[in-house]
């Protein structure tokens, strides 16, 4: 029902405007052409030159309009400039410059006020960068880091403490070590993570592929510099080209609430291994919805084809849920006493540690292996399929906990 509604709403919105361009190839070639014999030769040139301006116009939108203007006020100023071409071919270059010249006038006061300063109470901050539409709301006592609607991070406001519970799993990876080392996390985020393993005392680097997440993690969620080495590039990037080795190396990446495919195959498990250092783990962090999900049980498969064992940490409750689960993989059996989990009687009085240690209790005591799932490949990988819904679910619940104001519409 929704996807149709979503269908329908595109084609009313997109189809006429559409329609209506496409016509203007064909009536620039009738326009053109002075005999039937230079259709051809008109056409040509005209396919070539609209070939050209097409990947001219991808580059530069992509690599230079969008990250300087933004979303909003681009479309804009294409309106405008459509509306003044029209004038000018309906009116000519003397009685369509009047038109033009009111249409510069109306974008010049309009585009220095959208994207401007947020006016909606609670968000602080939105940005259109490269990859994302970045946004930074608050409601109630949680700060949070939006990534094209999705909820990506967030913290209690009073002390920036995480309220994750992922985070808090992901960080049982560390007690498979008998003393600290380093580690790499593939997707920095508001820097939840790589604080709490800083915390622990391990040597943190972070690659994140987005430079204005880093800023904005910051800026709004008191990221400091001595918490991660912050390497700005693609996550299977890095792993190919770099020559360190990590006892610990944390996939967290998600790219407009799913999980990066070209982070989820064989091959690129397999150049995570080639970075690790002897007993060392991977730990990859999904969406999922329920413990059981294909997509836990295919990233899960496809682990298994580097590692000799894959233990999967369900966060959700009811296991039917949507909620985090998070994998890890390793060449030797994973155990954890049950000392190193945390007392939960002891930590009574400090609420956020108790929080802490009941997620590394439960998610360590409902531990599993999944089984049944299907390798992925670079060649065979539908998990994009299967993250949509995911992310339509995630969506929901971003919805459902912050009002419809904060999420800009």
């Amino acid at each position: 029902g929704l996807r149709a509604a979503v269908l329908v709403t595109a084609t009313m919105l997109f189809f006429p405007p559409l329609a209506l361009l496409g016509m203007v190839t064909p009536y620039a070639i009738r326009l053109a052409t002075r005999q039937v014999e230079e259709v051809g030769r008109v056409a040509g040139n005209l396919f070539a030159v609209s070939t050209l301006a097409s990947v001219v116009a991808a580059l530069l939108t992509g690599f230079v309009l969008i990250p300087q203007l933004g979303v909003t006020r681009l479309l804009l100023l294409v309106g405008v400039v459509l509306l003044a071409a029209a004038a000018l071919a309906r009116w000519g270059p003397v009685r369509g410059a009047g038109l033009v010249a009111l249409l510069a006038a109306l974008a010049a006061l309009a585009l220095p006020r959208l994207g401007g300063p947020p006016r909606t109470p609670g968000v602080l901050a939105v940005r259109d960068t490269q990859y994302t539409e970045l946004r930074v709301v608050e409601h109630q006592d949680l700060r949070y880091l939006l990534l094209d609607g999705g909820t990506h991070s967030f913290v209690r406001i009073e002390d920036n403490a995480t309220r994750q519970a992922y985070v808090m799993v992901t960080e049982l990876a560390t007690e498979l070590f008998a003393r600290p080392g380093r580690a790499l996390v593939v997707g920095l985020g508001a820097g939840c993570l790589a604080r709490q393993l800083t915390v622990d005392n391990w040597q943190v680097d972070a690659v994140e592929i987005d430079p204005e997440v880093t800023r904005a993690a910051r800026e709004f969620f008191r990221f400091q510099p001595q918490f991660a080495t912050v390497h700005h590039a693609d996550g299977r990037r890095f792993l190919r080209a770099t020559r360190d080795t990590f006892e610990l190396i944390v996939l967290d990446a998600f790219g407009s609430g799913a999980v990066p495919f070209h982070l989820l195959t064989a091959e690129a498990f397999a150049e995570a291994r080639a970075r690790l250092r002897l007993g060392g783990v991977v730990a990859v962090n999904l969406e999922a919805i329920g413990w059981q999900e294909p997509l836990v049980r295919a990233t899960a498969a496809t682990l298994a084809t580097s590692f000799r064992h894959v233990v999967a940490l369900p966060i959700a409750e009811p296991p039917d849920q949507l909620g985090n689960v998070v994998l890890f993989a390793c060449d030797r059996p994973p155990e954890i006493a049950d000392e190193r989990l945390g007392d939960p009687v002891a930590t009574l009085s400090d609420e956020q540690e108790h929080w802490r240690v009941l997620q590394r209790m439960h998610a360590w005591a409902n531990r599993f292996t999944p089984t049944g799932g299907r390798v992925l490949t670079d060649d065979w990988n539908p998990s994009d399929l299967r993250s949509e819904e995911i992310n339509l679910a995630t969506r929901r619940r971003t919805r459902e906990r912050l009002p419809v104001a904060l999420l800009g519409g």
